[in-house]
């Protein structure tokens, strides 16, 4: 149970116009789940505009379901919903979800977090000095302007609530709904919570919550009290609530409920057709240039506050260098005296050292931030922009990890004495598959589900990786299937890119070691074509991967913001 905030929060009246709230029905509403059975049963109701309602009932009546039914996200199997008379539409800037999960970056300041958020969500052109006053405003009406330079992380669970709450509240919502958000808070808290949602209701906004607090029932206006097979065993206001049960509690209404009593209500069909108004004009959504630019700051921000991203920045280059110190002496490269089998290896460690660099950097980036991710896809944020700040991002700082590795290399007489059009060709090869890498390893990232289960995929995609580059068992010289299955692999193409780019063929036709023509040999023409040739599928790998994860996060939005689970 979180600490009570030493200051509960106190509604504070905010200086913005009233909010047109919005008037929700739904009208003999059933939803099966696959596996899980009916969970709502021809459920009709009706939620006035401005009105807080409270959605109540025992473990596994269908309360979550409910919820994301009547914000649209979840398609009903039978009966229809209705926003302001019509079917809902996508959502956006004027709508407000809080799932049960944290929505919230946690490695920020609070302050800065919600400013990144408003930029996303606040319509295109506003000034910066009307986001900041917006965000204080937030801030100050959530009760928490004293933990403004707070890091997210640093917060109680019950701040972490509000935080998450305060993101929504930045576009002042015609329509908020929240699963649980009393839960797990200390009573002071919760009640200061509900004071809040309670001013937002007055000031216009239309708000529903599910709860397993007793309290909350008492502070709504109105109650939906769902039965276990997912039927409305009462709706209504909660002041007639011990009445129509013949009860004097709230822990005897869930008893009353769960042993079958159930109040008939009639809800004739025309008062559900009635009253229907026109919906609001959508307010316009930041554009996709400003959605990417906004994006690539708090990813670079985020990564640059994030100690275990910084480690794992700093160390990776670190490892490769030092392992290359330790395997390989100098002067692999002397034209006058040759080591083709170092020379080879050395380039086939450079290519996976850039693969292992952009693979590490991208398989975190997106599974620990999905819950966010999907609820700004709610609120208009595109995947294009996001996917694409993810490799601007990690990119230049992939670029200058890989051109590191070459100067130290070169420096510690790892590589050969060449020109600018040498290096500039290793460079580009480098440069190439850490893009190729971290662009799957989004892909990786965007499929998987947790984090823990991104790192178990960082073996399975390197041992392939090493095992069908060519380097230890040349191309040519692999079976049918193994040369189809290195056609797949960035890894071959890097390193031969590298040794085009560098020119093992010519050093080991040219040196004097009884091992060149052996090699030259057993890697056929691996390394005659040009390394413009691996750069064009390098490329290409990484506009499929990228691909990828557009395509799967598109979907994971779309049916994440629908999820139902039965356990509600």
């Amino acid at each position: 149970m979180s600490t009570p905030h030493p200051h509960p929060p106190e509604p504070v009246e905010a200086p913005a116009p009233s909010v047109n709230g919005l008037r929700l029905r739904a009208r003999r509403v059933s939803r099966e789940v696959r596996g899980g059975g009916r969970i709502l049963n021809g459920i009709s109701v009706e939620v006035a505009p401005g009105q807080l309602t409270v959605i109540a009932g025992s473990s596994g009546a269908g309360k979550t379901v409910l919820l994301q039914t009547l914000a649209g996200l979840s398609a009903p199997t039978e009966g229809e919903v209705l926003h302001d008379g019509a079917r809902p539409g996508p959502p956006g800037p004027d709508f407000g979800f809080v799932p049960q999960e944290d929505i919230i970056h946690r490695e920020l300041p609070l302050r800065r977090t919600l400013v990144y958020a408003a930029g996303l969500r606040m319509a295109p052109g506003t000034a910066a000095g009307t986001v900041l006053d917006t965000v204080d405003r937030v801030l100050e009406t959530l009760g928490l302007a004293e933990r403004a330079e707070t890091p997210v992380r640093a917060l109680s669970g019950g701040e972490r609530k509000r935080a998450s709450i305060a993101v929504e509240l930045l576009t002042r919502p015609r329509v908020l709904f929240l699963d649980e958000p009393t839960s797990g808070l200390d009573p002071v808290t919760a009640a200061a919570l509900l004071r809040t949602l309670r001013t937002l209701a007055e000031d216009g906004t239309t708000v529903v919550l599910t709860t397993h607090v007793l309290a909350d029932l008492l502070r709504a206006d109105q109650v939906v009290f769902l039965s276990a097979g997912g039927e409305v065993a009462y709706a209504g206001e909660p002041s007639a609530l011990f009445a129509a049960f013949g009860v004097g509690t709230v822990e005897e209404v869930y008893e009353a409920v769960a042993g079958g009593a159930r109040v008939e209500r009639a809800v004739p069909e025309d008062d559900l057709a009635a009253d229907a108004t026109s919906p609001s004009v959508r307010p316009p959504r930041v554009g996709v240039l400003r959605q990417w630019t906004l994006l690539t700051r708090r990813g670079t921000a985020l990564m640059l506050h994030n100690r275990l991203s910084v480690a794992v920045l700093a160390g990776s280059p670190v490892m490769i260098v030092a392992m290359f110190a330790v395997l390989f002496r100098a002067g692999a490269f002397d034209p006058a005296a040759p080591d083709p089998g170092s020379s080879a290896m050395i380039m086939f460690w450079i290519a996976f050292g850039a693969f292992f660099f952009g693979l590490t950097y991208g398989l975190l980036q997106i599974c620990t931030e999905l819950p966010v991710l999907r609820r700004e896809w709610l609120a208009g944020l595109r995947i294009g922009p996001y996917v694409a700040s993810k490799l601007t991002t990690m990119l230049p700082v992939l670029a200058v990890a890989d051109g590191l590795l070459l100067v130290v290399l070169r420096a510690l007489d790892r590589l050969p004495a060449a020109g600018w059009d040498t290096y500039g060709s290793l460079f580009a090869s480098s440069v190439l598959a850490s893009a190729a890498a971290l662009a799957l390893g989004l892909l990786a990232s965007a499929a998987v589900s947790e984090p823990g289960q991104a790192t178990l995929m960082l073996p399975l995609l390197c041992f392939p990786q090493v095992l069908f580059s060519g380097a230890f068992v040349p191309v040519p010289r692999m079976t049918v299937a193994g040369k189809a299955i290195s056609w797949a692999m960035t890894n071959r193409w890097a390193f031969e890119a590298l040794g085009s780019g560098v020119g093992l063929e010519s050093l080991w036709r040219a040196g004097r070691s009884p091992l060149g023509p052996p090699l030259l040999a057993s890697y056929g023409d691996s390394f005659g074509h040009p390394a413009s040739r691996g750069w064009v599928i390098l490329a290409g790998f990484a506009l499929v991967f990228l691909a990828g994860t557009w395509v799967i996060l598109v979907r994971k939005c779309r049916d994440g913001a629908a999820r139902s689970r039965a356990g509600h």
